[in-house]
């Protein structure tokens, strides 16, 4: 895929950062619109629960929640999938009971200004590790074995790829820690950007273009909010 704005795309990123922008009492809301929400996929192959927040089932969370992301953000628009009646999604709550591999949430529009992904912890146990590498293709799980490479993705399904890879050796000890779930040899040329060790209360934010993976530490389970941005 070829990004009809790329330049405009790069004059938006910035390096990651980790803001305090929601109160625990906030937290707790989401929490409980997590427990609240019908469950939109159970993806059995990556052990994830996902659940779309969905508007209006607690207006004066959406509020709040939409008016501090655009204290940080500015101005942008959702870039999550939209419901039956067209409004937007306000992001994908993720219960994880094993790690995600190599991925990037750069979206499947060529013509999208692709902006910031929003992770909001609302479990104290985790990781996101966010690499150096960027990807201005379409949304990708990057892999080096041959039979998943194979893999023809539906409209909305991720790509496969490995152009990820590069020259030099991937740190072992950083991999021993945090990446066992990954073969180190599907991270050759990577270089870490920053290793995110989640907090309730605290948020994420990172350019979408960001090449970036869980980390192998799961207690029982983990869960979390993530919101697509574009301009």
């Amino acid at each position: 895929m070829n990004r009809i704005h790329l330049d405009k795309i790069k004059s938006y990123e910035s390096p990651p950062r980790i803001v305090n922008i929601f109160s625990k009492k906030e937290i707790k809301m989401m929490q409980q619109l997590y427990t609240d929400l019908p469950e939109r996929v159970f993806n059995k192959k990556q052990n994830v629960k996902k659940k779309a927040w969905i508007q209006n089932y607690n207006k004066e969370l959406d509020k709040i929640y939409f008016d501090k992301l655009k204290d940080v953000l500015g101005d942008f628009k959702m870039d999550t999938l939209k419901s039956e009646t067209g409004e937007d999604f306000y992001g994908l709550f993720h219960e994880s009971f094993s790690p995600l591999t190599l991925h990037v949430d750069s979206g499947f529009i060529e013509k999208d200004i692709i902006y910031k992904q929003v992770v909001t912890p609302l479990s104290s146990f985790g990781d996101t590790v966010v690499f150096k590498n960027k990807w201005y293709g379409r949304s990708t799980s990057f892999t080096s074995d041959p039979e998943e490479l194979k893999f023809k993705p539906k409209p909305e399904q991720n790509d496969r790829s490995c152009e990820h890879l590069g020259e030099g050796e991937f740190d072992k000890e950083i991999h021993q820690k945090y990446l066992t779930h990954i073969d180190i040899n599907n991270l050759k040329g990577l270089k870490i950007e920053l290793i995110y060790n989640w907090k309730i209360g605290e948020t994420l934010i990172m350019d979408r273009s960001h090449i970036h993976s869980a980390s192998t530490r799961i207690k029982e389970k983990k869960l979390g909010l993530t919101t697509f941005t574009k301009k």
